[in-house]
């Protein structure tokens, strides 16, 4: 009796990888649906799940798979140079994230300690600039960002985008800096 072959648009939205990972987000799916998703499509006689879950049962998971290669995948029916490749990438990003250390942060310990963060900085600059350091629950700096440059003796800058970069990289406390140019007559 020959194998069925289910087509993804047979399968009800709600059942499809992609749609799941948006309704429920990507630590819901199963290996299979991962993978799945990384493939994008099967073949005429096999659905991309099918496929996937092939895929994770050669490798006999992902921590075979971590390790797979180029001419390893390919051999596989069903996944040439274009779906290898993608699998490959996203194991090495993968293994590049969980490398991934924070850099030491800078901890502002004084008002001279921020000071110093941006003196080097702003000493040269012939405008006007305000500068947001953005620090975490511990006083470390996690974003610094140049907000406004204004003309030689003034900048304006709306509270809104000092409190919208705030929230964005979840702040617990805000310190602005500006530097005076000095003008002379």
């Amino acid at each position: 009796m020959p194998k069925l072959h289910v087509k993804m648009k047979d399968i009800p939205k709600q059942d499809r990888p992609r749609e799941r990972l948006v309704e429920f987000g990507a630590s819901h799916l199963s290996n299979q649906e991962l993978i799945a998703i990384l493939i994008g499509s099967g073949t005429r006689k096999e659905s991309v799940q099918e496929l996937a879950s092939r895929i994770y049962s050669h490798f006999e998971g992902v921590e075979l798979l971590r390790e797979a290669t180029l001419e390893e995948l390919v051999t596989i029916k069903g996944i040439g140079m274009v779906k290898a490749v993608g699998i490959l990438a996203a194991i090495e990003l993968g293994n590049r994230i969980n490398r991934f250390k924070m850099p030491e942060r800078y901890v502002i310990r004084s008002p001279q300690d921020g000071a110093d963060f941006v003196m080097e900085d702003l000493r040269l600059q012939k405008q006007e600039n305000f500068i947001c350091l953005f620090l975490n629950t511990k006083n470390q700096i996690i974003h610094r960002q140049t907000l406004f440059i204004g003309s030689l003796n003034s900048s304006i800058v709306h509270p809104r985008e000092v409190f919208r970069e705030a929230v964005k990289r979840s702040a617990a406390s805000i310190i602005c800096v500006h530097n005076h140019r000095a003008t002379r007559s």
